[in-house]
């Protein structure tokens, strides 16, 4: 069984920062790329960021320039850092990982359960 738990959403105010954490553990053959999605109330869930496992980044438009994000390999780990937030950020953050289950053959995605970041103008 796999897991990803996410942690670092909260209140922030406009111009402010929040650093989000995604651990995948349980029964894990490899992880390719991992990343964040958003999902804003009455709005589809949106890529913010991904990361392949060799370091590659894609960022959308709304986060280039605002964001980074960064993996550890070694701990199953992606994290989001996010600067400048603007209300407009204000949405349920949802992490991914495409990897690899024991046992398996083939990657699939899996996702966290989502952590709430909240932006205050």
């Amino acid at each position: 069984q796999v897991q990803l738990v996410e942690s670092g959403g909260g209140l922030v105010q406009a111009g402010g920062s929040l650093r989000l954490s995604c651990q995948a553990s349980g029964s894990i053959a490899s992880i390719n790329a991992m990343g964040w999605y958003r999902q804003a109330p009455g709005k589809q869930r949106e890529l913010v960021a991904r990361i392949a496992s060799v370091g590659y980044t894609y960022y959308a438009d709304s986060a280039k320039g605002r964001s980074t994000i960064s993996r550890d390999n070694a701990k199953n780990t992606v994290y989001l850092q996010m600067n400048s937030l603007k209300p407009e950020d204000t949405a349920v953050y949802y992490c991914y990982a495409d990897l690899r289950a024991l046992g398996t053959w083939r990657a699939q995605d899996y996702w966290g359960q989502g952590t709430q970041v909240t932006v205050s103008s």
